[in-house]
């Protein structure tokens, strides 16, 4: 809090670029990991992570005060108008210091507590091991196996603990492949498909103009006699061939043809981190135009490149998905081997690999393609201060790739758009210790496991916000994309998320899985609802049998009979004094055993059967407990177009998860629904969301 200067200020105007002509009027409140507007008229209140600030700007004085320009990372833009100038300094001044402190050890992530116990801090960090992970691909095997050089990272220190390579790779390769490459980042396996085909990853060698290793060249054949389908691989170099042209110039490049044998070579033109940072700048000013017209925002969509540079990453993952489904492997490089190389590599998996397209699976695939292997995440993301060159978009066009794919294929993925929303603010804020850090070696010295919570626990308490309600788990097959101009697409919702009035009001997405869960709801009442009726049919059609049974050997004894006689009162009575013998499993049975509740109220009148004014339902079938199973489920579920706030006033915007109470069929806000419990109503016993309110009555909690 040292660096707060000041920490409320108050008849602060918001000014909405849509709304210049009315800003809201409320008050600014900066605390020491947020910065809170609060409208006081409608209740709603504005936060902004520290971490998420990209950059703040003071802009020139105007009549009516000094304005503040915030941009964040999460593409949220706003302006403050605050009265007085320092006023406005102080704030400024205090931003500063607080959006990127100098120090990782002064993350938010190493003072995040959660606001409740919701998950301990363990939760999530051993939810992924990458020997699980390639165990799951049958690695180790014959002809892959684990190296033990790198255990302390003397090989390579951006590289995991374990990395996989060919059995045949002998120690002085592996030491002489990975002395050629840079950053000492040698051939390594990634990914081995069932066909056994693999894509493995590395970085440039130090080739220059017309240096050659021996032992790389043997790491390189090694990895190609390991898929015996083909008698050659491809090297899949990310990087224009100009940029690799001019590495060479400061002794890296790429490899030689005429060293390496059965060996085919690709470039496939993805432009580097300094061309990608300038696309998403010049994309971010596409979107802040103070007046957009279609030609406007066309052009400078254009002019930014954004989405010719998300084709030519799908483009290059699609050339190696295809390849390695024919059964050729590949060995992929960039200039270093952690940011284009960890884009294809990761989305050539998922687009082969179905169980990638998991909510777990996907996670586990950015634990190994970009947390084990090295991404630098503190750099690109801009966690720190730092030299501000090296913070680039990487990981936000993996998600936008991603995003394609999902919208191409929206039967195959798990997971939705919130999903991959949530990744990248969480990736760039900074309240999990899950992606801090350059590679796994400073994870492991900053003990972020034991400091930290992460952000997989986070997540698994809230998987229902994640489903694709049109999700079918049995389709396996590649995924290949259509690469036409066309059908890239601008990611709305990503980049103009904060915009109001270019969404619709509830994504189709939201109302998908709200129709699912109310109609889930629905048929697991009707499965309870029709058990109970069926043992009460079972129990009465017994009944009737016996009755009539005793009815037919009464009228053989009987002097006169000439038509079947069926003495109600009697047979009812006679009913009753069996049952209380009786060891059927039958709705009407007593709780308190043949024993119990229906032979203290025998008749001892009538020969001992059980008279009719004295019959009263068991303590099992308590009619209270049927009407209170009945109305324990929610039939009819309000509708979410006519919801415009929570219960607690917090206001619905384009953005905000709306959430059914299963039992009253309310809709709240994710905070105030942050309980799941069976209801009596339903038969399968399952943990369903409910309001406090309904949790308490479901659980006979006095308020």
């Amino acid at each position: 809090m040292d660096d707060i200067k000041l920490a409320k200020v108050e008849n602060v105007r918001m000014i909405d670029r849509y709304n210049t002509k009315n800003p809201i009027v409320g008050t600014l409140y900066l605390t020491a990991t947020h910065l809170i507007f609060v409208e006081p008229d409608s209740n709603k209140e504005t936060w902004i992570l520290h971490m998420h600030i990209a950059n703040i700007e003071k802009l020139p004085l105007t009549t009516t005060g000094s304005p503040l320009l915030i941009r964040c990372k999460t593409f949220l833009s706003v302006t403050f108008v605050v009265p007085k100038d320092s006023e406005c300094h102080d704030v400024y001044t205090s931003l500063l210091k607080l959006y990127q402190p100098v120090s990782i050890n002064k993350l938010y992530c190493f003072n995040y507590q959660p606001a409740k116990d919701d998950f301990p801090k363990n939760a999530g960090w051993d939810f992924f091991k990458l020997e699980a992970e390639f165990k799951r691909m049958r690695v180790p095997n014959d002809i892959w196996t684990m190296c033990n050089l790198n255990t302390n990272y003397e090989l390579c220190d951006t590289y995991p603990r374990q990395i996989y390579v060919p059995s045949e790779a002998n120690t002085a390769m592996l030491i002489g492949s990975s002395r050629f490459r840079s950053k000492g980042r040698l051939p390594a396996l990634t990914y081995l498909h069932s066909n056994k085909a693999s894509i493995c990853r590395c970085s440039q060698p130090l080739s220059g103009f017309s240096a050659r290793c021996l032992e790389d060249e043997q790491m390189l054949e090694a990895i190609r006699k390991t898929n015996p389908n083909t008698d050659y691989m491809y090297v899949v170099d990310t990087r224009p061939r100009i940029n690799a042209l001019a590495n060479r110039a400061a002794g890296k490049g790429y490899e030689n043809e005429a060293f390496y044998e059965n060996i085919k070579f690709h470039f496939l033109g993805i432009e580097n981190i300094h061309t990608q940072r300038t696309s998403l700048q010049k994309l971010i000013e596409a979107c802040e135009q103070k007046a957009p017209t279609m030609s406007g925002f066309l052009n400078a969509l254009e002019s930014s490149g954004w989405l010719k540079h998300i084709r030519s990453i799908l483009d290059t993952s699609s050339f190696i998905s295809n390849v390695v489904d024919k059964g050729v492997s590949v060995v992929v490089h960039c200039s270093d081997g952690w940011d284009r190389t960890a884009q294809v590599c990761s989305l050539a998996a998922l687009m082969l690999d179905p169980y990638y397209r998991t909510i777990k699976g996907f996670q586990a695939l950015i634990e190994k393609d970009w947390l084990a292997f090295g991404h630098k995440f503190s750099d690109r993301c801009g966690h720190i201060q730092n030299d501000p060159r090296e913070v680039s978009p990487i990981f936000t066009q993996f998600l936008d790739c991603t995003w394609q794919l999902m919208s191409q294929r929206s039967d195959a993925f798990e997971f939705n758009e919130r999903f991959l929303l949530i990744l990248h603010d969480h990736v760039h804020s900074c309240q999990f210790g899950t992606f801090v850090g350059n590679c796994e070696k400073d994870r492991l010295d900053l003990q972020l496991a034991k400091r930290t919570f992460s952000l997989w626990g986070y997540m698994s308490n809230h998987l229902n916000e994640y489903i694709n309600p049109l999700y079918k788990p049995d389709v396996d097959e590649t995924i290949k994309p259509n690469l036409a101009p066309q059908c890239i697409k601008f990611w709305r919702g990503m980049y103009s998320r904060f915009e109001s009035g270019v969404h619709p009001r509830e994504p189709l997405g939201d109302l998908l899985l709200a129709s699912k869960d109310h109609t889930t709801s629905l048929e697991d009442h009707v499965q309870h609802l029709t058990k109970r009726i069926t043992s009460f049919k079972n129990y009465i059609s017994k009944s009737a049998k016996k009755i009539q049974d005793a009815t037919s050997s009464k009228s053989t004894t009987k002097e006169s009979s000439a038509t079947d006689t069926n003495d109600n009162k009697y047979n009812y009575d006679k009913k009753m004094s069996e049952l209380s013998s009786a060891d059927d499993d039958h709705p009407l049975k007593p709780a308190g055993g043949s024993n119990g509740g229906a032979n203290s109220s025998v008749s001892s009148s009538g020969g001992g059967g059980m008279s009719f004014a004295s019959l009263s339902l068991s303590d099992e079938v308590d009619p209270s407990t049927i009407n209170e199973e009945i109305n324990s489920v929610a039939v009819d579920w309000k509708s979410m177009r006519n919801v415009t706030a929570c219960s607690c006033s917090t206001p619905f915007d384009q953005f905000s998860k709306k959430t059914h109470c299963w039992k009253c069929g309310e809709i709240f806000c994710e905070r105030c629904i942050d309980k799941n419990i069976p209801l009596p109503g339903q038969d399968s016993g399952k943990p369903v969301p409910v309001c406090r309110t309904c949790f308490r009555l479901v659980q006979k909690i006095s308020p």
